[in-house]
């Protein structure tokens, strides 16, 4: 008698073949200078902005101007949580590692930053960057150029496997 189940030899789980094909294509990159360079220096810039809001004081108290001046909600949540989430992000790109999950977070802080510099009108709040939204609009720039490249030279995501749908549907 024959069974109806298939083999074990002939089941696949595409769900799962998916899942690995789209995070191996997230993490692949190649050896790009470029986007090693922007890589590292958002990183740097992210570490930096996210130690300055908790640590100087006339920086922490610009930024919960900045927050309160905008009107954003959840003041508290956002003033604590957002140095945090910076240090984190900064790290994460200085490693190399999930690039491009990294750079969507940046981008998302940088159009919330442009936001607040297009509704606050106070310069003083502003006190080592213009007011115009110049610096967030030149990091969406570079954090899109690494969105699209991945992590470049220098990442961990370079070593990172990569996997083709097809390569995958040949091993069954």
């Amino acid at each position: 008698p024959t069974s109806s189940k298939p083999s074990s030899a002939t089941r696949t789980n595409p769900p799962r073949r998916a899942l690995y094909w789209g995070m191996a294509t997230l993490r692949s990159t190649k050896e790009d200078r470029l986007a090693g360079t922007l890589r590292l220096m958002l990183g740097v810039l992210f570490v930096m902005t996210g130690v300055m809001k908790l640590v100087v004081p006339m920086l922490a108290d610009a930024w919960s101007g900045q927050l309160l001046a905008s009107g954003l909600p959840l003041f508290t949540l956002t003033r604590w949580t957002v140095p945090f989430v910076e240090i984190a992000v900064g790290v994460v790109l200085l490693v190399g590692t999930h690039t491009r999950f990294a750079v969507l977070v940046v981008i998302g802080i940088m159009v919330v930053a442009t936001y607040v510099h297009l509704i606050v009108d106070d310069p003083t709040l502003f006190p080592l960057q213009p007011s115009e939204p110049i610096i967030p609009i030149i990091v969406i720039g570079m954090a899109s150029y690494l969105l699209w490249k991945g992590g470049g030279s220098w990442s961990r995501d370079l070593g990172a496997p990569e996997a083709s749908p097809l390569s995958q549907s040949s091993e069954r």
